[in-house]
């Protein structure tokens, strides 16, 4: 499902200089980078698993590569190789590589090209964990039962070598062919696994339209819906699963940062049944918000409203940094347990602190000081640069919405109301596929309705719709 913008001069330079995107990296950070290539990453108690056939999953032309995986069937149960990108030993604490990251926070993906948190010699050089390259590695090894559940968890430095780079749709067609590779021909099979603990202990899974801006080749922009496959599922939960290996190994010792979720409060779960009820969607008496919203056809209308207001149940996430204590909320709500983010250093900043942290800890060695000081900082660098990410894909969402309907005020679209209030409603547009604000009372959520399109205006990035009549 794409549309053309059909202009090559749009690009996204006024997103960058509005939010301050920064060019480049100041030279002291890029000379620390590139010091950090040229040293020796294979010294020190670090475990050869360069024969582990791992693999890669990621989106087609990705270099930051992070993660590295193999899933292999030992008796009834499972044995998950899971390597992530070690930038513990190329970036120097307290140095002005240090210094930059912090300030960034994440990577930020705009479409005519990333805002890296990293030099790209490192995020898609050196530390990467390119195919057929020997990377320095944080390596976690999980022994798991027939149900999917841990027995064993290790982590430790390793060197490894990544055998091949796929993307997501790539192991789907693989899958659905019959012929996966042998590296993650188990992942389906625990995959479901993992998906049913998470439904028995109440994560919340919302499988909402994923909008995407991609180049079509001749120089402009297409939007697109990317359904989500199986293999996104059952690939995020090897990071899920880690996550929260890692966030119990913090809690043990009593230090480190998670990311955390308050509960839903009573009335929010009121609030969706009442929205259940108004969709038509039946709420069997004894059955959990997750068991509900797991049960739906993520293609009808009435579904897809109902995840847009689960998202009531998502509110309040952050970080939470703690040295000594349990912090009062250990959990984060959407997963129904302990997290943390340990999986993705080369984009985001929390990852590298968090590693360093189960390093130490399962090594039996203290935490160190430069570790300990950065700790509290941690929930707000990573809170304010989860806000300007937010914004920024926003921005960018908005934009080619406005490109792309620019010469088409006045059509009629068919859409879905997803939430509607006194005033209007959200609704989505399916072809091509645009989310936007329709005025008018009275807006059935769940239901397809005719809008006409008002209003599409690229300066101010706005576009708006309201209802036809029949």
């Amino acid at each position: 499902m794409v549309i053309r913008t059909g202009r090559v001069e749009l690009d996204f330079s006024g997103i960058r200089v509005e939010f301050g995107l920064p060019a480049e990296f100041p030279a002291a950070a890029l000379a620390e980078a590139q010091q950090a290539v040229g040293r020796d990453v294979a010294v020190g108690d670090r475990e050869d698993a360069t024969s582990l056939p791992l693999v890669t999953i990621d989106p087609p032309g990705a270099k930051d590569l992070d993660q590295a995986l193999l899933i292999e069937r030992v008796g009834v149960g499972f044995r998950v190789h899971y390597a992530i990108a070690d930038l513990g030993v190329f970036v120097v604490p307290g140095g002005a590589l240090d210094a930059e990251v912090r300030k960034r926070g994440q990577t930020l993906y705009l479409p005519d090209g990333n805002v890296p948190l990293h030099p790209t010699v490192l995020s898609e050089g050196a530390a990467s964990l390119l195919p057929d390259q020997t990377r320095p590695a944080v390596l976690w090894t999980f022994d798991c039962g027939a149900d999917g559940e841990p027995r064993d968890v290790r982590v430790r430095r390793a060197m490894v070598r990544s055998r091949a780079q796929f993307d997501y749709e790539g192991v789907q067609a693989s899958f659905d062919a019959g012929n996966p590779h042998p590296s993650v021909e188990a992942l389906p099979e625990f995959g479901r696994l993992r998906r049913e603990r998470a439904t028995e202990r109440g994560a919340v899974e919302l499988r909402l339209p994923e909008q995407e801006i991609v180049p079509n080749g001749d120089g402009d922009w297409k939007l697109v819906v990317r359904p989500r496959a199986d293999v996104d599922s059952w690939n995020a939960e090897i990071s899920l699963l880690t996550g929260m290996a890692a966030a119990r190994i913090m809690l043990d010792a009593k230090v480190g940062v998670l990311r955390t979720l308050p509960d839903a409060d009573d009335g929010a779960v009121d609030a969706l049944k009442r929205s259940a009820h108004a969709l038509g969607v039946p709420w069997p008496d004894g059955v959990t918000p997750a068991r509900l919203l797991a049960g739906l056809d993520p293609g009808r209308p009435e579904s897809l409203a109902l995840f847009v207001d689960a998202t009531r149940l998502l509110r309040g996430a952050g970080y939470t940094a703690f040295d000594g204590t349990i912090p009062p909320v250990s959990t984060h709500a959407g997963l129904a347990a302990p997290y943390t983010h340990v999986t993705a250093p080369l984009r985001r900043l929390v990852d590298r602190f968090t590693t360093e942290v189960c390093l130490a800890v399962t090594a039996g060695r203290e935490v160190p000081d430069w570790l300990r000081r950065a700790l509290p900082l941690l929930p707000g660098l990573m809170g304010g640069s989860d806000t300007l990410a937010g914004k920024v894909d926003r921005a960018c969402l908005d934009q080619v919405e406005a490109w792309v309907l620019a010469d088409r005020v006045g059509q009629v679209f068919e859409a879905v109301v997803l939430r509607a209030d006194g005033n209007g409603a959200d609704v989505f547009v399916s072809q091509p596929p645009v989310m936007g604000r329709c005025a008018g009372p009275g807006l059935p959520e769940g239901e397809r309705i005719r809008v006409r399109l008002t209003e599409a205006d690229p300066e101010r990035r706005k576009v708006a719709f309201v209802r036809v009549a029949g």
